[in-house]
């Protein structure tokens, strides 16, 4: 998706939550505006580890992204970033593997991250 603030105005998160039919049709590089939710997991590699947990929450937060949801394999926690203004997440909120994590509006789930345990090495 299109992220002006980030790595030449591309990222490529690891999924995105969109409404239904949206961004069909727009390619791989469509527009942020839509996308609800941004999720990464981090990878075993310390710079893509540093990109995700810096430079892709400012890009995300910078597009508009209302909330963006970081997997962190290293600590066994999930990390919620919303309230975007500025470019920059405003709210953050950690919480470790197998907590009940609730992500905010415009998302308004709540999801268990009890079997994520299972894929810790």
């Amino acid at each position: 998706m299109k992220t002006e603030a980030y790595r030449k105005g591309r990222a490529r998160a690891d999924g995105v939550l969109v409404p239904k039919g949206s961004p069909k049709g727009k390619g791989e590089w469509s527009e942020a505006s839509g996308v609800l939710v941004a999720v990464e997991i981090t990878s075993f590699d310390s710079d893509t580890n540093q990109r995700d947990r810096v430079a892709k929450p400012d890009g995300y937060a910078a597009a508009g992204i209302p909330v963006y949801l970081l997997v962190d394999r290293d600590d066994c926690s999930i990390v919620v970033f919303n309230q975007p203004r500025e470019g920059r997440y405003r709210h953050e909120e950690k919480l470790p593997f197998g907590a009940a994590v609730k992500l905010p509006e415009p998302v308004d789930i709540t999801f268990d991250t009890e079997p994520l345990k299972e894929f810790v090495d």
